[in-house]
């Protein structure tokens, strides 16, 4: 073991999390912005989380590690008004420098995985629709919520910067209107946000629904969250293009959901929130700070991508014209 693992292992002996003499660490591999391992310890196991300051991409990419806190808090806080959605804490402080939870074994699969391997379960796009905004309702406007994750400085660094800002200097012509998007971005504060609510973050099993990995977690603008997740779920489409292997329905199913779910009072306004981001993120996911892997090395994917945000960027569209454009664009390619 490393010297990091062991001295992590030491502290979770001090604070009775780990028992046995033999206790083992495993790394997991492919984060980008965290280290994670699972700890075996005897017959129970469970994982350990730690944020580093330089994030793995190819950008030169830096964030606060101490922004793990607002991960612990927002873990607490799901647990607690959404049951289930998020793993377990075990750990009562981060003062280590990391967080110990629940280890989800057998009987799960990562729902981004599922996806590039060709399955588009409309089932899985409601649960997790349901989920974010049942998450966005029972936080929303909530003083107490809102003072414990004055994390905007976090946030910026992480998604305003690195996605929206990182983009609009490759892209002149739209950078006015995505500053602008930017800075609306930051005086909001409305609801509890996840930050990074993505399929890789998402473990399914029969019967349970979970979201990972929470550490860009911000009291702001709910159509983040909703934007993330759709661009994610637009842009497997075109991965899998020309074979339809059915997103379309997981788009339609996943804004059904959530605006079903929703105790909004403003959904269309919303809706064109979201459908704004979703346009800038697409871009962003090309030309931002951490491009999609799996477009890589695909140089006529990636100019539809930018063609078509760049045709529609600026214009009144709501996230049922985004949508039926993309997937009529995508099955025309």
């Amino acid at each position: 073991m490393s010297p990091d693992e062991i001295a992590i292992l030491q502290n979770l002996r001090a604070e009775g999390l780990v028992q046995s003499d033999d206790a083992r660490m495993t790394a997991f591999g492919g984060g980008v912005s965290s280290d994670v391992w699972r700890v075996d310890d005897g017959g129970k196991s469970f994982v350990v989380k730690r944020s580093v300051a330089k994030l793995r991409v190819a950008a030169d990419w830096y964030a606060d590690p101490a922004r793990l806190i607002y991960e612990f808090r927002y873990l607490e806080t799901v647990s607690r008004l959404v049951p289930g959605v998020v793993p377990q804490v075990l750990n009562s402080d981060i003062s280590g420098g990391y967080i110990a939870m629940e280890f989800l074994g057998e009987g799960y699969t990562n729902w981004k995985q599922d996806m590039l391997d060709g399955s588009a379960d409309p089932v899985v796009a409601d649960r997790a629709a349901t989920a974010l905004a049942k998450i966005h309702n029972t936080t929303r406007n909530d003083a107490t919520i809102r003072s414990q994750f004055d994390s905007l400085p976090f946030f910026t660094q992480l998604r305003i910067d690195a996605y929206l800002r990182a983009t609009a200097l490759k892209h002149p012509n739209l950078a006015g209107q995505i500053e602008e998007e930017a800075l609306r971005l930051t005086r909001s504060s409305e609801c509890l946000v996840h930050g990074d609510y993505s399929p890789k973050n998402m473990l399914v099993s029969k019967d349970r629904f979970v979201v990972l990995d929470c550490e860009t977690a911000w009291f702001g603008d709910p159509a983040f969250d909703l934007a993330f997740l759709l661009n994610h779920l637009h842009l497997k489409a075109l991965h899998h293009a020309p074979t339809d292997i059915g997103m379309a329905a997981l788009v339609q199913t996943a804004i059904h959901s959530y605006f079903a779910t929703s105790d909004l009072k403003a959904a269309d306004d919303m809706n064109l929130r979201t459908a704004r981001l979703l346009l800038m993120l697409m871009l962003a996911r090309v030309d931002g700070k951490s491009p999609v892997e799996y477009l890589n090395n695909q140089p006529d994917k990636q100019n539809h991508i930018r063609e078509f945000v760049t045709h529609r960027l600026g214009k009144i569209l709501s996230l049922q014209d985004i949508s039926q454009a993309w997937f009529g664009s995508v099955e025309a390619s």
